[in-house]
């Protein structure tokens, strides 16, 4: 049954997410429910495990706790899922336990909202919201992609999106398309299928606009920056690449790889440094490791670079680069199409070509003056198209929707035989 309706009080809505890592979903979610307005939404925030997000919702003033997730669950990789990973009787029965010991948090904590974050969030958040009776909405923040998840999971997912939600939320028009089928194109505020409660919309993460600091003096030593989790995807190898070619005529320029390894791709990030040491630039470049001041960091970069050889479900940094107004050199694929207007708020490239990069980079330190106006530009779009003011308004635009009664979700009943 539904939760009874708190008379005058706000309406009570759960986050889950199944990590605690500072990942860009997770970002994503803390600058959201932290700006929420409290006079109208109460949150209650459950992490799978524990980590640095717990604390930082707390210190926000948010309700977070922690309900365990087996490790089996929590350590799968997206492109490591597959029907040998998700069919195994132990990994499903665990994923149920979650799903039941959340429904009865859900129901504990009287939430009338379930809200998840992330893929894993989604189906054990979906199965917990369908056990405790509560409406449920799916914040999709990857693209259901062959070139990001394995086909018959990215067809298991688009066909679950259909059914089980009552309200996606996607971050961005590429991860919309991603997913919708050839025969499957829902207009917008059109329930899309047969099913009259199922509803999507687009809603662009956002970010704030920091102060600029308009008394710097030009720098002789250019600094060029990509910042972001070290993954294969993110393309820091090509960065490097990039690196070495524009050295060749910026002999004094640095580059600083800004982030961490998250999951277990510690591999990675010493081949980078062997690139790095090969290509005999390892004393112009900096690995920073994880920072918790990316705002600092790129307010010291005279150009940012964003090198995913995917398509990016969205591009949160590329967003934060332009709010402080730096150009931005991007590789052309995904979200960030939305984003950056090539030529004008920044440069878009072709994926994996660091020939193409190198370019782009030399061109902006060539063409300083044009390079701030992209600057400025930038900071204009975000402005007025990506701050976290809109990102709130509309989320909250959509919890008032899934709020207002009638609202009849399916439910599952689970025996006690």
């Amino acid at each position: 049954m539904p939760p009874k309706r708190r008379s005058s009080r706000p309406r009570r809505i759960l986050f889950f997410d199944h990590t605690a890592k500072l990942g860009g979903g997770e970002l994503s979610l803390l600058s959201m429910v932290t700006r929420l307005d409290r006079r109208r939404f109460e949150p209650v925030v459950v992490l799978a495990a524990e980590g640095p997000l717990v604390e930082l919702f707390r210190a926000g003033g948010i309700n977070a706790q922690v309900l365990p997730m087996s490790s089996k669950l929590c350590d799968i990789r997206k492109d490591s899922l597959g029907p040998s990973s998700l069919l195994k009787v132990r990994v499903l029965a665990e994923g149920l336990a979650c799903a039941i010991r959340l429904a009865s948090l859900i129901r504990s904590r009287e939430a009338e909202l379930v809200h998840t974050n992330s893929l894993k969030a989604d189906i054990i958040g979906g199965l917990a919201a369908r056990i405790a009776g509560r409406p449920l909405v799916w914040h999709v923040r990857d693209r259901i992609a062959e070139d990001y998840l394995p086909r018959p999971i990215a067809n298991v997912f688009r066909a679950l999106c259909r059914v089980w939600p009552d309200y996606v939320v996607v971050n961005s028009r590429a991860t919309l398309r991603s997913l919708q089928s050839a025969d499957h194109r829902p207009t917008k505020g059109s329930s899309s299928d047969n099913n009259a409660h199922y509803r999507m919309r687009v809603v662009h993460d956002g970010t704030k606009l920091p102060e600029i600091d308009h008394t710097d003096s030009p720098s002789t030593e250019p600094l060029i920056g990509l910042v972001g989790r070290i993954t294969p995807w993110k393309g820091q190898d090509v960065f490097l690449r990039a690196a070495a070619k524009v050295l060749k005529s910026f002999p004094n320029a640095r580059f600083q790889i800004i982030g961490a390894p998250l999951f277990s791709e510690q591999d990675y990030e010493n081949e980078l440094k062997i690139i790095a040491r090969r290509l005999g630039i390892e004393n112009r470049v900096d690995f920073t490791g994880f920072r918790s001041d990316v705002s600092a960091v790129i307010s010291r970069l005279d150009v940012l670079v964003h090198a995913s050889t995917v398509g990016e479900p969205f591009g949160q940094v590329v967003i934060e680069g332009m709010a402080a107004a730096k150009p931005v050199v991007a590789t052309g694929g995904g979200g960030v199409l939305e984003i950056v207007q090539d030529g004008i708020t920044g440069l878009l490239v072709p994926m994996k070509d660091h020939d193409s990069m190198a370019d782009a980079i030399a061109w902006l330190l060539t063409h300083p003056q044009k390079a701030r106006l992209m600057g400025a530009n930038g900071r204009q779009r975000v402005s007025d198209k990506f701050t976290i003011e809109r990102t709130v308004c509309a989320m909250q635009d959509v919890f008032d929707t899934m709020l207002q009664p009638p609202w009849p979700p399916p439910t599952i009943e689970l025996s006690n035989n």
